[in-house]
């Protein structure tokens, strides 16, 4: 396992992060041996970051991650997310406040050492579609964790980087958060590249480059684009069975049909298959931190690690990359 830099965390931060989240689904509906087995293993293969939320699964990831560190005794980075979609919108410190100490109760811990938020950032306050704005983040959402912070409950603070992405951009250079998640992937690379004239995702920006101008760690998700890049329809049972798309096309068919487009990356040779061909497309940006990848078997997580062991693309194949993404325009 390699590791990077995780922004002013001044923490190396393995490569390839453990996600506890509902797509992959072995952390939420998994059997509980099965999850003591991947997380020993995980810690095995050198990964120390752990990533879940308050909302996945409904607190049974934070639950069960909670179980499995203490029966394993691991002293690993762990990061979970608030959300305040369930918050009195006239007192988002205390809703900051009270997910956190959810969470905490949830994990079994006396501190968390990554406190994220969840929901997106946004032109106004709407908390039935989890939508804040970016003085709402640098005031009273920065107001809640600060006193959690003061009372040793929570170390860094970081956010999810979906939303409008000026505003996202805006919070990375305020100085507030260590870390962002980053959507990015071969569908839409634009957190790390320049996008093409009528480009029709989420314009991220070079959201990566930003990060790292202002010491913020990049956490990559969607890295797989939901199933999009894993190259087959085929789900595992206990994955979630249809996703829709954050930060991609319309859906998740568009999603499908423009994954195809890299098929080349496996027929000549630049990888075995899709998922080693989107890990690796994504630790090739030297901006990145770690890349999530969320499971749902031991294979997914053997295979993940032995992709990053391989390191970066060709140089041959990103450079035939912007040649497809020219065409991904309204």
């Amino acid at each position: 396992m390699n590791y990077r830099n995780f922004g002013d965390t001044k923490l190396n931060i393995s490569e390839i992060g453990f996600g506890c989240g509902d797509v992959g689904g072995l952390m939420v509906r998994g059997d509980p041996k099965e999850q003591v087995r991947a997380v020993s293993r995980a810690l095995d293969l050198g990964i120390n970051y752990f990533d879940t939320a308050s909302r996945y699964g409904g607190g049974l990831s934070e639950s069960n991650l909670g179980k499995v560190l203490e029966e394993l005794s691991s002293d690993v980075f762990v990061g979970t997310k608030y959300s305040l979609g369930d918050s009195n919108p006239t007192d988002l410190k205390a809703g900051v406040i009270n997910s956190v100490e959810a969470s905490l109760k949830r994990l079994g811990r006396d501190q968390i050492d990554l406190i994220q938020l969840h929901d997106r950032i946004g032109s106004q306050t709407d908390l039935s579609s989890r939508s804040i704005t970016v003085s709402d983040v640098l005031n009273d959402v920065r107001d809640g964790l600060e006193e959690l912070k003061s009372q040793g409950k929570v170390r860094y603070y970081g956010m999810t980087g979906v939303g409008k992405p000026e505003g996202i951009h805006e919070v990375v250079a305020s100085g507030m958060v260590s870390t962002v998640q980053v959507v990015y992937n071969l569908i839409n690379p634009s957190a790390g590249h320049e996008t093409p004239p009528g480009f029709d995702m989420p314009d991220y920006a070079r959201l990566i480059d930003k990060a790292e101008q202002n010491h913020v760690g990049t956490i990559v998700i969607r890295v797989l684009g939901a199933g999009a890049l894993t190259g087959t329809s085929i789900r595992d049972p206990i994955a979630v069975p249809k996703v829709a798309p954050i930060g991609s096309g319309r859906d998740f068919q568009q999603d499908q049909g423009r994954a195809g487009g890299f098929g080349f990356l496996v027929d000549e040779g630049f990888a075995s298959d899709m998922p080693e061909a989107s890990i690796r497309f994504a630790l090739s940006n030297l901006g990145v931190s770690t890349v999530l990848v969320g499971y749902s078997n031991m294979a997914h997580l053997e295979r993940s690690v032995e992709y990053a062991s391989k390191g970066p693309l060709a140089r041959e194949a990103l450079n035939r990359l912007p040649e497809i993404w020219s065409t991904f325009v309204s």
